[in-house]
This record gives C-alpha cells, sequence and structure tokens, in this order.
C-alpha cells in the first residue's frame, strides 16, 4: 500500500527536520508530503534542504497563510492525482502526535477506512494542557457525538489515517471550514460515505516549540460547524477528484 503522510505546517522549523527523521525512521515505506503555508521563519527552506537526503520527502509550498483545512485540502488534492495512492495520514508537525503511533494506526487502517488516534477512549488522553483547554476540548467532543450522531469519541484529533479511495469519492472542494471544524467536517463526510471506523488510543502531548494556534475564531467555528454540517445542502460523495 502507497502511504502518503500529509504534514500542514506554519512556523515549525523547531519541529519539522526532527519529525520527518522520525517517521522515516519508524516507518521508512511511507511518503512524506510537506505543505508548507509559506512560514516566514523559513520552515519550507529545511524541508528543501531534507530532500536529498530523504527521497520519499516532497513539498507543496502555497502563497499564504489560509487555515488548516484549505493546507490540507491543497495537500489532498496533489497527493490523490497519483492512483496509487491508497492511505494518507494526517498529523501536526509539532509533535503532539508521536510518530511511534503509526505503525499501530497503519495496521488498523487495512481493515478500517478511517482510523483515528484518539485521546478520548481508553489508555488515551493528554498531557500539557491546562484545565480549561482539557475541559473545552472534551466538552466539544461530546457536543459534537450529540449533534452528528456518530459513534466517535474524539472529532477534533488531527492525527487519522483515511482510505484514499474513499476519499477520492467525497466533493472536497465543498468543504470551506478550518481548523478543528474542518476535522469534524471532513471524519463526518467520511462517515455519511459509509467509511468504517477504528479508533486508537493516543497519549497527545502538548507541544513543546512554537506558539500554540488555538484562537477564538476556530473555537467558534468549532461549535456552529456541526450545524453546518447537518444544514448543507450537498451531495456529500461525489468528487471531481478523478
Amino acid at each position: 500500500m502507497k502511504t502518503v503522510v500529509v504534514l500542514p505546517t506554519f512556523n515549525e522549523k523547531e519541529n519539522i527536520a526532527r519529525l520527518i527523521s522520525e517517521i522515516f525512521k519508524i516507518v521508512p515505506e511511507v511518503f512524506v508530503l510537506v505543505v508548507d503555508d509559506n512560514s516566514p521563519d523559513g520552515t519550507a527552506k529545511i524541508v528543501e534542504g531534507l530532500k536529498e537526503k530523504y527521497p520519499r520527502l516532497s513539498l507543496l509550498l502555497r502563497k499564504k497563510k489560509e487555515g488548516l483545512g484549505k493546507a490540507y485540502l491543497h495537500g489532498f488534492s496533489e497527493t490523490l492525482k497519483e492512483k496509487g495512492v491508497e492511505r494518507i495520514v494526517m498529523m501536526d508537525a509539532d509533535f503532539s502526535h508521536a510518530p511511534a503511533y503509526l505503525p499501530s494506526m497503519l495496521e488498523a487502517s487495512k481493515k478500517y477506512d478511517l482510523v483515528i488516534g484518539s485521546r478520548y477512549i481508553k489508555s488515551g488522553g493528554t498531557v500539557g494542557w491546562e484545565l480549561w483547554r482539557r475541559l473545552l476540548s472534551r466538552g466539544g467532543n461530546i457536543y459534537c457525538r450529540l449533534v452528528l450522531g456518530m459513534p466517535i469519541s474524539d472529532f477534533t484529533t488531527g492525527f487519522s489515517v483515511l482510505n484514499a479511495k474513499l476519499l477520492r469519492r467525497i466533493d472536497l472542494f465543498n468543504m470551506d471550514l478550518s481548523g478543528y471544524a474542518f476535522l469534524i467536517e471532513l471524519k463526518y463526510r467520511l462517515w455519511k460515505a459509509g467509511a468504517s471506523v477504528k479508533e486508537i488510543p493516543i497519549i497527545f502531548k502538548n507541544r513543546t516549540d512554537g506558539k500554540s494556534k488555538l484562537s477564538g475564531h476556530i473555537i467558534g467555528e468549532g461549535v456552529l460547524g456541526p450545524w453546518k454540517m447537518i444544514l448543507k445542502k450537498t451531495k456529500g460523495v461525489q468528487s471531481n477528484l478523478k
């Protein structure tokens, strides 16, 4: 199975080289695509310099910062052009998602269309978050489960493995949410398209270098997003990605 790890980045120079090295050390068979939103700190330049050492590494440089959702959609559209790609991995570039979980998640993806690195099932959890953020995240995920009626415990995790064949059937270009709301909508679209789902417990570690990108806008969109998904008139599983 050809697997591509898509890493959206913005100002991740402290982490990106070490993360890429660790991913290839643990799962050398994968490909890695860094989608950089024109980071002013030189993240893209670091990635460019690593391409000779890692032939399976590539860079997609975007013109400006447009949010997590737009970065992922651009990365997906480029990755899915290659018919041989069977799985796409989504993960953060700040080490909050440990590459050590990749082997077990990729193994589970042989049987399931959507494998979720989950903080909110048995043996999962978070490290380094303030109480308010733990309560916000836990409450937000309970809220999404109630509104959307989906059998998922962690909607807002950004650590997932997706079946590329099923992803090609989704109308990705009809998705206009960003941040956590994008992560929720993507899972919702896949589930509505018939995806089989498996949650794998992970320990989420708060980033050690750089700054968190959580904002009031992202939180607000996460609250309204599930209702927009339900009310949105969309065919849901027809895509212009061939």
